[in-house]
Formats: C-alpha cells, structure tokens, sequence
C-alpha cells in the first residue's frame, strides 16, 4: 500500500476550506482577526479592550474557540453579536469549525470578527482559517524565552503584542531578547508592548488595527 502523507492531506484539505472562509469574508467585506495566545496569555481581556476602543464606529463580532461560553457571556453583554465554537476538547480551531460557525454571524452587519482560537501556542500555528490577520500575544509572565520554544507561532504573526509590560520590571524580563527571538522569525512583524491594567500601549494597537480596517474598506480590498 502507498505511504499516506496523512498530515500534509489534512492540512491540504484545510487550506482550501480557509480559502473558501476568506472569500465569504471578502464578499460581506469583514476583516478578520485570528486571536492566538496561551492560556492566561490575555486574549480574552485583549478583546475586551479591543471592543472597548472600536465598538462606537465599528461592528464587531466575536467567535471563541472553546467549550463553554464564559468567555462570550462578557462580550454578549456589551450587545457584541457572539458565536461559540465548541471544539470538543480540541487544541485548536480549524478551517471546518469556523466554516460551519460564518453561517450564525450577520456578516453583513459586521466590519470586524475576532476569532479567539484555543489557548496553545502549538496547534493553532499549523491551521488556517481563513482570517486575515493572525494576532499572536505573549505576555510577561511566561517568559522571555517563548519566541525561541515556539518558532512556528511567531513566525506566522501578522502583529504581537507582548502583554502585561506592567509586569515587567518585577520579573526582570528581557525585553530586548524576546525581540531578537521574533526579529529573527519575522523580521518587521508590527510589535506592541501593551498593559491592559495601565493602558500601555493600547492606543498604538488600536491606530494599526484601525489603519487595517480602513484598508480593507477601499474599493477592491
């Protein structure tokens, strides 16, 4: 019997399934924004800030890769259209799950989904979705050494955004090695130190999230 490259088929048949998410995404013209972190990382309270900034003049809405709804009971709250995506124990999202989930969003009443994947830095490296944006946040606490353990995640980043820098003077992290780690898988990614408790940097995220979503309104985008 022939040698089955299971692996490569698998992540096949997922590309294609994303490319068909991105193209139902450019026709209702929604940017979207693959969230990616570890658990603890901040993503859930990233979002929230992100919302929080965006919300007066830009429709968001927000799928959250997991299996129960905590995340999204916030977010409904804020009146934020919300889908979960219940993964069923799985490390990580992929094309299929947010496929099967587009048709319980509006998209025509969107300009922006946030897709908040599972909490791993492993899984979620290997499988597109179909978004436009991979968002990747490390934070202060897990070290300065994450870029150097978990190169594919970095690599793919479209924008970091290193989290809790409030953090970062009692645990002595070495700002200048993490940037070297991502510079050299991914030199010129948009990098933002942030601190959602202080306020650090979240304006400079906001101003390039914004510049993105203006790009994407232009005729042909």
């Amino acid at each position: 019997m022939p040698n089955i490259p299971v692996v490569e088929t698998i992540l096949s048949v997922n590309d294609q399934l994303a490319e068909q998410n991105r193209k139902t995404l450019d026709d209702a013209g929604v940017l979207a924004l693959n969230v990616m972190a570890s658990p603890g990382g901040g993503k859930t309270t990233v979002i929230g800030k992100t919302i929080d900034a965006l919300r007066d003049d830009v429709r968001i809405g927000v799928m959250d890769g997991d299996i129960v709804a905590i995340d999204l009971e916030g977010f409904a709250a804020q009146g934020i259209p919300v889908s979960l995506i219940n993964t069923g124990g799985n490390c990580h999202l992929d094309a299929n799950m947010v496929h099967s989930a587009l048709p319980t969003m509006d998209l025509n009443a969107l300009d922006l989904l946030i897709i908040e994947n599972v909490g791993n830095l492993v899984c979620p490296a290997a499988f597109k979705l179909g978004s436009h944006i991979n968002v990747v946040i490390a934070s202060v606490p897990e070290g300065a050494d994450k870029p150097y353990k978990y190169p594919a995640m970095f690599s793919g980043a479209d924008v970091l955004l290193l989290n809790k820098m409030d953090l970062a003077e009692y645990m002595e992290f070495d700002v200048e090695y993490f940037r070297h780690g991502v510079e050299v898988l991914n030199p010129g990614v948009a990098f933002f130190p942030i601190s959602c408790r202080t306020g650090e940097g979240l304006d400079a995220w906001i101003d390039w999230l914004r510049a993105r979503l203006a790009e994407k309104a232009q005729p042909g985008a």
